[in-house]
């Protein structure tokens, strides 16, 4: 087998804090705009303490985006969280508890609960298929995100795909190459596809190739392809795919995938499982915010 490429980004806490601190911006200017005209009807001195319980199971995500929102409404308020990021709740268990200015804590409440119900319904969904696959005996395969992202919270969603457990994909069209049916179609093959890619390798994360047939993969394999996506295969295609491949280069599975399959597909030998619903097909974590008698 080749060695399993793991083309993600990391997530240094510093970038994590500036990322955190764009998307709130952006949230908090479409949510309070000028102000806050419910919390001006509370007295600006009142202190409050409140707690965020989940409602549902869930892998808890989104820490920095909910310090993110508290310091740029609440910079006084104080977080003691119960669960940690990374971390599964059980139904009405409290995750959080926030002291700081009332008025604060109200402006703040939605937008921090509607990151932290997103990313963890991201995480969630990802560690549950990352879950299925270890069930399987001898997998090796990788549960992979795809750009199929809420527009303008693409690394939000990723850093949650991590949380859960999973792999990070290309980040955009920037970083890496997917040759797809219409990319080949315009370059007239495969192996012309392939040759012309092959100057871009030294600048791209990883060069690969969908492929969706047996004798298209014979074909990519022969020009020298290192990364193949097996598109939309029946498992007996993807086992034969395998076979044929023979560990020359990291086999990708995508369509069709979802938690009745995955584990077949996973049985199947391949390297990578690529899935959009990750992030696309998406149930909210029910949070909610109480507050507490002083």
């Amino acid at each position: 087998m080749p060695n399993a490429m793991n083309p993600v980004f990391d997530f240094p806490e510093n970038a994590l804090r500036e990322l955190a601190r764009a998307d709130v911006a952006r949230a908090l200017q479409e949510d309070v705009g000028t102000g806050d005209l419910t919390a001006s009807l509370i007295d600006p001195a009142r202190q409050a303490r409140a707690r965020i319980v989940a409602r549902e199971a869930a892998v808890i995500c989104g820490a920095p985006w909910v310090a993110a929102t508290l310091q740029q409404i609440a910079p006084a308020a104080q977080m003691q969280w119960q669960v940690q990021e990374g971390q599964r709740c059980m139904p009405d268990q409290v995750v959080l508890e926030i002291a700081g200015p009332a008025r604060g804590l109200l402006t703040a409440e939605r937008t921090l609960l509607n990151f932290l119900q997103l990313l963890s319904a991201v995480a969630t969904h990802t560690a549950s298929f990352v879950q299925a696959v270890r069930s399987v005996p001898g997998n090796r395969a990788q549960i992979v995100d795809t750009r199929k992202t809420l527009p303008g919270l693409r690394l939000a969603q990723k850093y949650a795909v991590r949380t859960g457990g999973g792999t990070n994909n290309r980040i955009g069209l920037y970083d890496a190459v997917l040759i797809k049916e219409n990319h080949i179609a315009a370059a007239g093959d495969i192996a012309s596809v392939l040759q012309r890619a092959a100057a871009l390798a030294p600048t791209a994360k990883f060069v690969e190739i969908e492929v969706e047939t047996l004798a298209q993969l014979q074909e990519a394999l022969v020009a020298g392809a290192s990364m193949v996506l097996l598109d939309n295969m029946s498992l007996e295609m993807m086992r034969e795919a395998v076979r044929v491949n023979a560990g020359r280069a990291i086999l990708e599975v995508s369509g069709g995938v979802n938690m009745a399959t995955v584990r077949d597909i996973a049985a199947t030998g391949v390297d990578r499982i690529s899935i959009g619903a990750l992030t696309k097909d998406i149930k909210a974590v029910d949070f909610s915010m109480r507050f507490m008698e002083l």
